[in-house]
């Protein structure tokens, strides 16, 4: 497995918002992350990235990994947040170039790769970023992430605010990178349906522990399993 969190836990301040989550990621492997609002899933990204404080143990790459935001970037892991952290005053090209700070060579290439993905940045390319669409700015915060060369993306809530049609747009490059480029991703949605039907595994989080866990189609067919937990 690429990623493993055992019996992690993970606290603001005083409250505790994980109680020893379990899951795993595997090569080239799409994961959602499911649950209602408060179940703990944006925590589960954040204690993977560093950027919240947390219990228990994370292993990338068969190495534990660093409770430090920037060692854990360094090991291969991009943190796509809710809400995008587009640096809005910079043009597209400058928050791209921001992606791939820690090394000096491949800017280009890699840059052309992510214009592939989402042609509409490499139109947009010295436009300033706040002057983009939501969809826009959602596909510049992960074409920025992929500047840095990640096995492994996490996302926090990629679809949301965002049209349909975009939406899809940006699974399919997600699948893309997933199927093509061998990134693992590890994803927390709101919208059930969508990414189980995007994801090869689910698990489904309540008040910060895992309830239910499986392969997508399997929980997409289990009736139980949406009515309790998945809303639909």
């Amino acid at each position: 497995m690429l990623l493993q969190l055992r019996d992690v836990e993970a606290r603001y301040g005083a409250v505790r918002a994980l109680h020893g989550i379990s899951l795993a990621v595997d090569e080239g492997e799409l994961v959602a992350v499911l649950g209602a609002n408060g179940a703990g899933k944006t925590t589960t990204l954040r204690a993977v990235s560093g950027t919240v404080r947390r219990d228990g143990e994370i292993l990338f790459a068969g190495r534990k990994l660093p409770r430090r935001a920037e060692a854990t970037a360094r090991a291969g892991i991009a943190h796509v947040p809710e809400g995008r952290g587009t640096f809005m005053e910079l043009s597209v090209w400058d928050n791209l170039r921001l992606g791939a700070y820690t090394r000096r060579t491949g800017l280009n290439e890699d840059a052309a790769r992510v214009f592939d993905f989402f042609p509409r940045l490499e139109e947009r390319r010295d436009q300033q970023a706040g002057t983009l669409s939501g969809g826009e700015q959602q596909m510049l915060a992960l074409g920025r992430a992929l500047m840095a060369r990640p096995r492994l993306l996490l996302l926090d809530e990629p679809s949301l605010g965002l049209a349909p049609l975009v939406v899809r747009e940006i699974f399919v490059a997600l699948e893309r990178m997933r199927a093509e480029d061998g990134v693992a991703i590890l994803v927390v949605e709101q919208n059930a349906r969508l990414a189980l039907r995007a994801a090869q595994r689910a698990y489904v989080l309540e008040v910060g522990r895992v309830v239910v866990e499986g392969e997508a189609e399997e929980l997409r067919r289990n009736e139980s399993v949406r009515k309790s937990y998945l809303g639909y």
